[in-house]
Order: structure tokens, then sequence, then C-alpha cells
């Protein structure tokens, strides 16, 4: 995987801020000064949107780290229909204020990848993980763990982006992926796995412990 550090502004932001830049100059050239107001709010919009910003994880080691800002809405037991397990499945909503890189929740080596392509149903809703676009990540820790990390479209994301391939070795909030313009990612851990996060919180990528490993 191509090294990709922390920037203040996402690299798949800056074609979308841009063009609305360049819609601004062009409507305030033309004197239409009320529609270029609109489009310097557009290009607001897009700077908070793909805003990157670096983060430090936790020191405890057998901590699974959230893999995006947002708010969880799932916690609890279920089936894991990638590696065809038992889990525990703790998901995590973002909205189009939220941070959408994704990073990785744990140290691991990346044994596979799944894409499957779906439907745009609201990602807040449970059946966002069986409808909806996604893209799984299979992640194996040193002491063997098996961790599911799956991004999943939202009602108007169009373009899930992951750039982990099969025998990388992702370290704990490593950049790994995007989601645009809202979204979910749903994280299965072996069922041992104690959760740290109820749902209605609020959790910041990389930050927040999302659960412990046995």
């Amino acid at each position: 995987m191509t090294d990709y550090p922390h920037p203040i502004i996402a690299r798949e932001g800056w074609p979308f801020i841009a063009a609305a830049v360049v819609a601004a100059l062009v409507l305030h050239a033309l004197g239409w000064n009320a529609v270029a107001v609109l489009a310097w709010i557009v290009v607001a919009f897009m700077l908070q949107f793909f805003r990157d910003p670096a983060r430090d994880a936790p020191a405890q080691r057998n901590a699974v780290l959230s893999p995006a800002d947002g708010r969880i809405v799932r916690v609890g037991p279920a089936r894991d229909p990638w590696l065809e397990r038992d889990a525990l499945l703790v998901s995590v909503f973002m909205n189009v204020f939220n941070v959408h890189s994704n990073r990785s929740p744990v140290d691991g080596t990346v044994r596979g990848l799944w894409y499957h392509a779906g439907a745009f149903v609201n990602a807040a809703l449970d059946k966002a993980s069986t409808e909806n676009e996604r893209n799984a990540l299979h992640l194996v820790t040193a002491d063997g763990a098996d961790i599911t990390c799956v991004q999943v479209a939202g009602l108007i994301a169009r373009r899930i982006l992951c750039y982990a391939e099969a025998g990388d070795k992702l370290v704990r909030g490593q950049r790994y992926g995007f989601i645009r313009f809202g979204s979910r990612v749903d994280v299965y851990l072996p069922p041992g796995a104690k959760p740290k996060v109820a749902i209605g919180d609020k959790v910041r990528a990389t930050e927040t412990i999302l659960a412990e490993l046995s």
C-alpha cells in the first residue's frame, strides 16, 4: 500500500475543492455575486468535509480503535458474513460533518479484501450493512485475532476508496481508505471482545477505544 501521511486536507477532496473555487471565481467575474456567495459556502463545506487531521493512538495494546469519526449505531452479537463466524459487531455512522478518512483499528496483517456492489440506503439503518455498496478488510493481529472492518456507502455516498492490499501490514491509526459523503463502518470482532462504547456514543477515529480484545 502506498504510504500516505495525514495531511490537513485529504487528497480525495482537492478536485472537488478546486472545482468549487473555480466556480466561485467565475461567478464573481460574471457579476453574479449573490450566487458566488453560495459557491463560497460550498467551498467552506468541502474544506470541512475533506479535513484529515493527525490523531494519536492510545497506548493500550489490546484496544480496538475506532476506524472512523461518528456515532455508534450498533453494539452487540452478530454474524460476520465475510468470515462466516459469530462476532461482536460495533457500527460507526458518519454524517457529512464528520471526518471521512478511515484508519486501521488494530496492528495487523491484511489477510483478504472483498468488495460488494449494492444499494445506497441510509447508512444509519442496520440493513445498510447487508444491502449497500461495501468493502470489507480482513485483519489478523499478531495474537491471531480476526478483525473484519467494513466500509459501507451511505445514502449519498458514491465512492468507497480502499488503498490496502492483501499482505499489507497496518499499524493502529494508519489511514487505509476514504468514503465520500456520508457512510458507515462496521467492525466485526471475536465474540470474547469486551465493548467499551454504547449506542449513541460519539467516537473519533484512532483516539476512541471501541473494544478490548481478550
